[in-house]
């Protein structure tokens, strides 16, 4: 986000959707420390004494070090290594690296590149004992005369991706800065989170925190992820402990229980915790946006919020005409995330990327997080390859140089956010003329409708006393009503018209409730007039 420059989040969205496109042979070679100084086909270093209190006494003395850049080894080649020639580049199969007896979780490396300059060190871990996988030309297969042979025996990686037991596919990938994702439900990848993001939606530049090391450990039935992280203003030690589920229907969900130690170098003004990057272009409510033939392209379509108070709230996503954050402000929230609730083909039409198979991203923390907000970040954009959307926890605090904090939280990537029963869901939203058909429209006044769903609407009709709720930060509403949709159990329509004058947004807040209950989520919109 921010000062990103285009090629670098370009590169980043093609290289990992990429990464599930290499599919090599099954898996050859000896079990994994069978021999001496090597797993699968990569040789390693001599071993290491590692354990997670080892890696939080690095990151503390890291922080009270200056700060050093990454030594890019080789630019000139690397400059070379654009991403077709990345492409070109396979981890051989017979290299994969087991991290157990049992090869549960084999893992390939990423190659260094034109994007991809600042090279990751990769350890493996076996009980207490840590050995580094050295960097070898031979573990790619690559054409003859490609540039990466140039380079030497010591340029490192750039990150990793954990494969299924048959080589067949992956569904866990570490590339570029602390960026990482899951091919999630669906076997197909969207969003990334990070593990931190600071100063996200400043004036200033945005600062991009780097996992510089890893270390992998198959630990029961999980894949841990040690990783140091480094910049400027932080040093940080983290566990990512992470498993991937499959349920009758064959579909995934990849929990993850996310355990950081941060020690400020310097002040930080905006720290965010637990961050997504998403893209969203236009959806059924932005449709004058559409340049495309496409109905619909994103890859979340709205953020969902569970308050410390309990209310659960739905932002659809929107591309606005400037760069624009929203603030939600709560204290000890239960949890949030970016989501992809339109599962419909036909409202993608896309049989090459399947935007309705993007995951959806949800975080409970599992420690009081205390005062704070979580941020919405939407930058403008034309086109698809773009990631334009950040959410994160920022606490009511600064962070300040020289301070300790921890934070605990689980990270879920799934088909679908839990949510109870007793709510009904935003699960459309559309925007047209205001006004009524066959009457004059008047001048400046937008229609906005919602469809909601869930069995508590089920046998609700209207004469039950079911009412739309709806408030502006500004403007007025007219037109205001409900109703159920006709031959669709527990499915209910609200549509209102809004009007006001100025360019300023609008920011909308609607329910159903009966009897002054709340019948669904909160939902929460930001409408540009003239947009």
């Amino acid at each position: 986000m921010g000062k990103e420059n285009d090629a670098s989040r370009l590169s980043r969205r093609q290289m990992v959707l990429g990464a599930g496109s290499l599919i090599p042979a099954a898996i050859v070679g000896r079990p994994a420390w069978s021999e001496p100084g090597r797993t699968g086909g990569a040789s390693l270093g001599p071993v290491e004494a590692f354990s997670f209190d080892m890696l939080r006494a690095m990151a503390r003395s890291v922080a009270a070090s200056p700060f050093r850049p990454a030594e890019v080894v080789r630019p000139d080649i690397l400059a070379k290594i654009d991403y077709d020639a990345h492409q070109k580049l396979r981890f051989r199969a017979e290299a994969s690296l087991r991290l157990d007896r049992d090869q549960r979780f084999p893992v390939q490396l990423f190659h260094l590149g034109h994007y991809f300059r600042e090279p990751v060190r990769v350890f493996i871990v076996d009980g207490g004992d840590a050995r580094e996988v050295l960097y070898d030309t031979e573990l790619f297969e690559s054409p003859a005369g490609h540039p990466a042979r140039g380079l030497p025996q010591n340029a490192g990686f750039a990150g990793f991706r954990v494969m299924t037991p048959g080589l067949n596919s992956d569904w866990l990938a570490f590339l570029g800065a602390s960026y990482f994702r899951t091919s999630g439900p669906f076997n197909q990848y969207g969003l990334s989170a990070r593990g931190l993001a600071i100063d996200t939606g400043l004036p200033t530049p945005e600062e991009f925190p780097r996992f510089t090391r890893f270390w992998l450990a198959a630990e029961g039935p999980r894949l841990t992820v040690y990783a140091l992280l480094e910049s400027p203003s932080v040093a940080g030690a983290y566990r990512i402990s992470a498993e991937r589920l499959t349920d009758a229907r064959d579909i995934h969900r990849n929990p993850m229980e996310v355990e950081c130690e941060l020690f400020a170098r310097r002040d930080i003004r905006r720290l965010g915790i637990a961050p997504f990057s998403s893209m969203f272009w236009y959806g059924e409510h932005s449709r004058r946006q559409a340049t495309d033939w496409r109905p619909e392209i994103h890859d979340s379509d709205g953020l969902a919020l569970w308050t410390g108070a309990g209310e659960r709230i739905w932002r659809p996503l929107g591309n606005p005409p400037r760069v624009n954050t929203s603030t939600f402000a709560d204290h000890d929230p239960r949890g949030f995330g970016l989501a992809q609730r339109d599962r419909d083909f036909v409202h993608y039409l896309d049989d090459g990327v399947f935007y309705e198979r993007r995951p959806s991203v949800w975080v409970e923390p599992l420690d009081p997080w205390g005062p704070g907000a979580v941020h919405l970040l939407e930058i403008p954009t034309d086109d698809e390859v773009h990631d334009n959307i950040a959410a994160y926890w920022c606490p009511g605090e600064p962070f300040r140089a020289g301070e300790r904090r921890r934070y605990r939280y689980r990270l879920t990537w799934l088909d679908d956010i839990p949510f109870p029963e007793s709510l009904a869901r935003a699960t459309a939203t559309w925007t047209g003329m205001g006004g009524r058909p066959g009457q004059k429209r008047p001048a400046g006044v937008r229609k906005l409708v919602i469809d909601w769903q869930g069995p508590v609407l089920a046998g609700l009709g209207r004469q039950d006393g079911v009412e739309v709720v709806v408030t502006l930060s500004r403007g007025s509403v007219s037109n205001a009503y409900c109703h159920p949709v006709v031959d669709q159990r527990a499915r209910w329509r609200s549509l209102f018209d809004v009007g006001a004058e100025g360019g300023e947004p609008i920011d909308m807040r609607a329910f159903l409730r009966k009897d002054g209950r709340p019948l669904t989520e909160t939902w929460l919109y930001q409408h540009f007039p003239g947009r």
